[in-house]
Parts: C-alpha cells; sequence; structure tokens
C-alpha cells in the first residue's frame, strides 16, 4: 500500500507564474491602451493637401515606444534585484537569480530592438507616404536630438546585454551596481524625446525630467521584479521588501515633483501658453492633469503595501501581495501610456 508524498510547503511549490503573468499583463495592456488611446485623442487633425502618416505609423509608434518603455523597466528592476536581495546568503538568492539574469538580458536586447524600431517609426512620420530608407534614417538621426537619444539609449541598452551575459556566465562576481547604473544611464536621453523648454530654463526642465523618468523605472521595475520573483518565496520577500520599500518612498516624491515641476514649467516656458488655462484648455495640459491623478492614486496602493502588508510579510504570514501589486503595476501601466502620449501632445 503506498503512501503520497506529503505535501510541500506553500513556497516550495514553485514559482506562481500566474501571480507574475498578471502583473506584465496588467502593466503592459494597461499601458499600450491609455497610449493609443490618448495619443489618437491629440492626434492632429488631416488637413486637405498634405499628406499624414498612415495608421501603421499613428498606431504603431505609440506601440512601440511603450514597448520600449516596459523593457526599459524590466531591465532596471531585475537589476535592482541583487542589491534588494543582498549577497549573505547565496544558498537562498542564487536558485532566484540564475532565472532572473537571462531575462534582464532579453530586456536589454528587446529595449534595444525598440528604440532603434521607434527611430524608424518616427522617421515615417517625418516622411508621410513612403517608406523610410537607410539614408532617410540616417538624416533623422544625423538631424533631430531625439533620433540621437534614441541611439544612444539603445547603445546603452546592448551594453547593458553585453554586461548581462557576463553576469549570467560569472554571476554576481559582476557587480550589481554596474548593472544598475548602465540601466539607469540608459534612460538619460529618454526625456530627449519629448518636449523641448528654449529657454534659460531648459537645463533644469531637462534635469527634473531625467529624474522623472529613473524614479519611474526604478520604482515600477523594482515592485514588478519583487513581486514577480520573490512572492513565492516568503523568506526572500522578507528580506528583499522593506528595502525596495524605502526606495519606492523615495521614488515616489520625485516622481510626483519632478513630474508637476516638468509639467508646469513646460507650459509656463512654452511662447504663447498662459496658465492656468493651458492646463485645461490644452491636450497637454489635461495629459498632465491626468497622469497627476494617476499618480495620486497610487500613494493609497503603496501605502497599503507599506503599512499593511508589510508587517504581515516580515512575520512570515501569508499575504494579497499579488493582487495589490498588480492593481498598482496596471496604474503604472496607465501612467506610462498617458507619458508617452503627452510627447506627442500639443502644448498651446
Amino acid at each position: 500500500m503506498s503512501v503520497a508524498a506529503p505535501a510541500l510547503p506553500r513556497e516550495r511549490r514553485g514559482p506562481r507564474r500566474g501571480g507574475g503573468r498578471l502583473m506584465a499583463g496588467a502593466f503592459g495592456v494597461c499601458a499600450v491602451v491609455a497610449a493609443v488611446a490618448a495619443s489618437s485623442l491629440t492626434a492632429q487633425e488631416s488637413v486637405p493637401g498634405i499628406p499624414m502618416p498612415g495608421a501603421v505609423v499613428s498606431i504603431g509608434l505609440p506601440v512601440v515606444r511603450v514597448l520600449l518603455d516596459l523593457a526599459a523597466v524590466a531591465v532596471v528592476g531585475l537589476s535592482l534585484l541583487p542589491k534588494l536581495l543582498g549577497f549573505d546568503a547565496p544558498e537562498r538568492t542564487e536558485p532566484v537569480m540564475r532565472r532572473v539574469r537571462p531575462l534582464a538580458v532579453v530586456a536589454a536586447w528587446a529595449w534595444a530592438v525598440c528604440a532603434l524600431l521607434t527611430i524608424v517609426f518616427q522617421t515615417a512620420e517625418l516622411n508621410p507616404g513612403a517608406v523610410p530608407t537607410f539614408g532617410m534614417i540616417a538624416g533623422y538621426v544625423e538631424t533631430v536630438g531625439t533620433g540621437q537619444g534614441l541611439l544612444f539609449s539603445a547603445a546603452c541598452a546592448l551594453a547593458a546585454a553585453g554586461i548581462g551575459l557576463m553576469a549570467v556566465r560569472f554571476g554576481e562576481k559582476v557587480p550589481a551596481e554596474l548593472r544598475v547604473i548602465v540601466a539607469l544611464f540608459g534612460l538619460l536621453p529618454i526625456p530627449v524625446t519629448g518636449h523641448a523648454v528654449n529657454s534659460v530654463w531648459h537645463d533644469p526642465i531637462m534635469i527634473s525630467m531625467e529624474i522623472h523618468v529613473m524614479g519611474a523605472a526604478a520604482w515600477t521595475g523594482g515592485l514588478l521584479a519583487t513581486a514577480v520573483f520573490l512572492a513565492p518565496h516568503r523568506d526572500l520577500l522578507a528580506l528583499a521588501l522593506p528595502r525596495f520599500s524605502r526606495i519606492a518612498t523615495v521614488c515616489l516624491l520625485l516622481v510626483a515633483l519632478s513630474g508637476l515641476v516638468t509639467g508646469l514649467g513646460t507650459m509656463a516656458l512654452t511662447p504663447g501658453v498662459t496658465l492656468p488655462d493651458a492646463i485645461v484648455t490644452s491636450h497637454y495640459g489635461v495629459l498632465v492633469v491626468v497622469k497627476a491623478s494617476l499618480v495620486a492614486l497610487l500613494v493609497p496602493l503603496a501605502a497599503h503595501i507599506r503599512f499593511r502588508l508589510l508587517p504581515a510579510v516580515r512575520a512570515g504570514r501569508a499575504t494579497a501581495l499579488v493582487g495589490w501589486a498588480a492593481a498598482e503595476v496596471g496604474v503604472m501601466g496607465l501612467a506610462y501610456g498617458v507619458a508617452v502620449a503627452i510627447t506627442r501632445a500639443s502644448i498651446a
């Protein structure tokens, strides 16, 4: 008579892949839907005699741009994970990191490809009715700062992929700090793809944009990586979540403050635009309000995880972390989609 094998503890049964797919899917779907919807609302009306970009470009460009953001966020989050776990207990953390490192390489390659595709789509947008040639793309990169920024971002993504491959081979002998710095460095050119301010305040506004982009990527990517890969392991979650919570609090403050400075500052310094009228009369202002509302909605979600769920996680008790994280990530996805539309919206 056979005896049934005892059931393994819940945290040893393997990763909750369903929860991971839920969060990644919620972020991706919300970001794409928000970007396409907001971009369609702010699209320029066709003018007789002037060719306009086709549907492939008008829809494909925001989608590819969102995919670029998704890949960059994934690289940042996966690069942060070893710092959140620490290096004191490799026998517990290494099984997780062996899964994470190859995914970081794949995400970096996706980031580079999406950055290059964005250049192609933006070249097509400036040359409606024509199929972009290599010469047209090279001319766009040479003359437009957006193209140069995207090319630099793609180069950083390829560097992150190369360093990631070294980490796959040599593990944590490759400094985690190096992976994080290269990933964040690749985000610096992203604000160049938005609106430029021709003013003595150009540099402060650009710095504010860069802080906003890096803070959002660290917050979103860190939450995704922590919830997806560590939720099945209560001991590791209890180790990493308090560290991430401190980072997330700083990122929330930076994202909220820099977002307001960037949005209101860009409108205030744009010739012909007056505040507060532009906040409700321009597509740009309305989208800034929508994005600020989404960031405000994130505050109670993040507070619930920090003040209600974190004590239970520290105590090793089961929590609904994945569900709450999925809700937070979904709102983040909407905010990312609106951010893509903001870069294309008219300020005046």
